[in-house]
């Protein structure tokens, strides 16, 4: 039987161990915080799930007025303006962990269902393949003993840490980072968010709307670099409407406690205060003392795991998958590197893992959700693209639910009208964006998606009108 050693729990181990077990091959994964990994431990299940309360909390105060919801209470008059709804975060952040943890068992229970086997231990290579093509994988147990397991081939899906600045160490108490905001009882008065990438867009708008007054640092020009521009200004336009303090151009050099109040200085000498601080500026893999380069496993400058696009790495029988590799730091693509490297290495039909057809999604209030080209790539000339923008406010259904902020762009070829790249930016665009990314994933045209039905009215609705709008252009250009 065909022996397959998984290092790391995560999304791409965890699917990867499924697909391996189901494929007849004998696999054991080898994870030591339990399986999920960050992903559903520390990062994206938990602060999800935070962010669940806190989009209860922004549409009930951005919507309640203008739908005619009257809140009543015994609030005295001269304080009639101050907030009727609040929120226990000790309660919140005990709910985040129950469901975290649930999620872990219901996957190991899954994984094991599936007939693989879960060895507690952190995992590393024993050195170059052996001469029968095997591979040792020598794992560590909590108690310091050894244990070393023969492999044909070896998966290492271990996943990344948060990035730590020398001078703004956290403490876990005042001076945070993305995964100790979970031990926090009581919303923090003043949040001060460094870094404006997808984490910090996320908790910045997220303990905003719980109530803290919070001031997002970003490096840069704009929040979120990285997405599209347009969806990019509604959100920071967004925050600083909703009373954030949105400090750009400025880089963090220090963050230190002073008594009950932490301190961050910027490079331009500027100090600010708050009560806390997050601190979400990247993170780095988690490839340290696994003996990958003397196993002849080739690293990046990033110190990210080299791929192809099949998730083989530089060496004979070893493959990687997930944000170890530096490719999209999604779940999704995780899984998906995990699944395909089992399809390759046990012979089923594979596809290469094409990026172009990975949707995404920012969970902030609006959602910013996008698929395939962008508009970074039509104004660099990367793809020959019409595009069309449809702000929200023309939906109807958007009116009916207070909805002001938000838009749905589509960009698709000119002379054929396939559909090459999508963004939404609403309420659940999450969800909104699927009929894009199905349009991407199978060369639909605006055609085929405008002649759809859609349900009236929908915000929906506005994708199959952006659809018919592109159709119907005889120029470029945006609309």
């Amino acid at each position: 039987m065909t022996r397959i050693v998984i290092i790391g729990g995560g999304p791409g181990g965890y699917e990867a161990a499924l697909v391996g077990a189901q494929l007849g091959a004998e696999v054991t994964v080898v994870d030591c915080d339990g399986l999920g990994g960050a992903s559903v431990l520390t990062d994206c299940v938990p602060s999800k799930t935070l962010i669940a309360t806190a989009e209860v909390m922004t549409t009930f105060d951005s919507s309640y007025e203008e739908l005619g919801i009257i809140v009543a209470d015994d609030t005295p008059h001269i304080e009639q303006a101050a907030r009727v709804v609040g929120v226990d975060l000790g309660k919140v952040n005990r709910r985040v962990k129950r469901l975290a943890l649930a999620q872990s068992h219901d996957i190991t229970a899954s994984v094991t269902r599936a007939g693989a086997k879960v060895m507690r231990g952190r995992g590393k290579l024993g050195g170059p393949q052996g001469i029968d093509g095997t591979r040792d994988v020598i794992v560590t147990a909590a108690d310091g003993t050894e244990t070393i397991l023969t492999a044909d081939a070896v998966l290492i899906a271990t996943g990344g840490t948060p990035r730590e600045i020398p001078d703004a160490q956290p403490d876990g108490e005042r001076i945070l980072n993305w995964t100790q905001v979970y031990d926090l009882e009581e919303l923090p008065e003043e949040l001060i968010v460094v870094g404006s990438g997808v984490t910090g867009a996320e908790f910045a708008g997220a303990y905003q709307a719980l109530g803290s007054r919070v001031t997002l640092v970003s490096s840069r020009d704009r929040v979120l670099p990285g997405e599209d521009p347009d969806a990019a200004a509604v959100l920071e336009d967004v925050f600083r409407r909703r009373g954030m303090n949105v400090v750009g151009r400025s880089r963090a050099e220090s963050a230190k406690r002073v008594g009950d109040r932490v301190e961050v200085t910027l490079s331009d000498g500027r100090v600010l205060t708050g009560s806390h601080c997050l601190m979400a500026v990247g993170a780095i893999p988690n490839t340290q003392n696994m003996n990958l380069e003397e196993s002849g496993v080739r690293l990046k400058d990033s110190g990210h795991i080299w791929t192809d696009k099949v998730s083989r790495t530089s060496a004979p029988g070893v493959y990687a998958a997930g944000d170890v590799t530096g490719v999209f730091a999604l779940a999704s693509v995780a899984a998906m590197q995990g699944r395909i490297a089992m399809y390759h290495f046990l012979g089923d039909a594979v596809a290469p893992l094409n990026l172009k057809t990975v949707s995404s999604n920012v969970f902030t209030d609006p959602e910013i959700a996008t698929v395939g080209y962008t508009q970074a790539d039509v104004d660099a000339g990367k793809i020959d693209a019409r595009v069309v923008k449809l702000p929200l406010l023309r939906n109807p259904r958007a009116k009916m639910q207070g909805i002001r902020d938000g838009f749905v762009k589509m960009f698709c070829r000119p002379g054929t009208g396939i559909v090459v790249g999508g963004v939404v930016v609403s309420p659940r665009a999450s969800e909104l964006i699927h009929p894009i990314s199905i349009a991407v994933d199978n060369n639909l045209t605006v055609e085929q998606i405008a002649n759809a039905f859609t349900v009236y009215p929908s915000l929906s609705g506005s994708i199959a009108e952006v659809a018919r709008q592109l159709h119907t252009r005889k120029a470029g250009g945006e609309a």
